[in-house]
């Protein structure tokens, strides 16, 4: 098992330190492609896997979900949050198990999610569901003071419901002075860097675990794309995710840092719970 570099109440006690009048935006891995995001005291959390339930899920099949990093916290214990988001259906992005119990401890939260999965999102949360704010292609909220727009994600493909609506989003969120992309699931695809190269992210979120078909499921950045698209959208910063979690589905990041240095993109790895702070000059 691969140790967090902080986990249960070394990492609330880090969470808590940050002063809530503080004007750097600060991130916190919480593992796969979770994050918990900061600023002047509003705390987002992106796409949330705190839980076991794919272990238990799949256990007894042909593709155990092993997990193999230490859980950074259980999700009941984080507090003040005024938005989660779910950037499509998958469990490691909707889980029932993390959601329930994370939205039972911020009651006022809103959960930002594609407006195609409002009904699956209702009946996999059940009588826990919390308000909801569906987002499309192109199309904008304003919650929690984080501003959201959906771009669309590829996994593998650009999918629709029929009424034209994306399955899969990313996020490019807008908190005070930051702008940051958190791209759920995707490959690449030519939407993407005319979407967010206006933007000029101080910091972009991508997936490095590449996309493989033996392991029959669907697929993401590469190290070496998830460099490129930085690189192509102007990124400031580029943290890679949705790695270390599953033993079947999984990278090392040699590939993305050795891809970062090669084209000058700025890059920060990080472990379980650790912290990315970022000031403005």
């Amino acid at each position: 098992m691969i140790p967090a570099l902080q986990a249960d109440n070394a990492l609330l006690a880090d969470i808590d330190s940050v002063p809530p009048d503080d004007e750097a935006l600060h991130l916190w891995w919480l593992g796969q492609s979770g994050f918990l995001v900061q600023w002047r005291g509003s705390r987002l959390v992106l796409d949330p896997y705190l839980s076991d339930s794919l272990t238990e899920k799949y256990a007894a099949t042909d593709k155990p979900h092993v997990r193999l990093s230490q859980r950074v916290i259980a999700p009941d214990q984080l507090r003040g949050v005024s938005v989660v988001t779910a950037s499509h259906q998958h469990t490691d992005h909707l889980d029932a198990a993390t959601l329930v119990p994370l939205l039972g401890s911020n009651p006022g939260a809103t959960l930002v999610l594609p407006a195609s999965l409002e009904d699956f999102a209702r009946t996999r949360l059940g009588g826990s569901t919390p308000t909801l704010a569906g987002l499309d292609d192109g199309t904008t909220c304003e919650v929690g003071g984080f501003h959201f727009t959906g771009i669309p994600a590829a996994h593998n493909d650009v999918a629709r419901d029929p009424a034209g609506r994306c399955f899969y989003l990313g996020f490019l969120i807008r908190i005070g002075p930051w702008t940051l992309y958190h791209s759920g699931d995707t490959l690449w695809h030519p939407g993407l860097v005319p979407a967010l190269l206006p933007a000029r992210c101080d910091v972009m979120l991508l997936p490095i675990n590449g996309n493989r078909p033996e392991r029959r499921v669907a697929g993401n950045l590469n190290g070496t794309e998830a460099a490129a698209l930085a690189k192509a959208a102007g990124a400031h910063l580029v943290i890679p995710c949705h790695y270390d979690m599953f033993a079947f589905n999984t990278e090392t990041t040699e590939e993305f840092t050795t891809a970062c240095t090669r084209l000058g993109q700025p890059c920060r790895v990080v472990r379980g719970g650790e912290r990315v702070s970022l000031g403005k000059e």
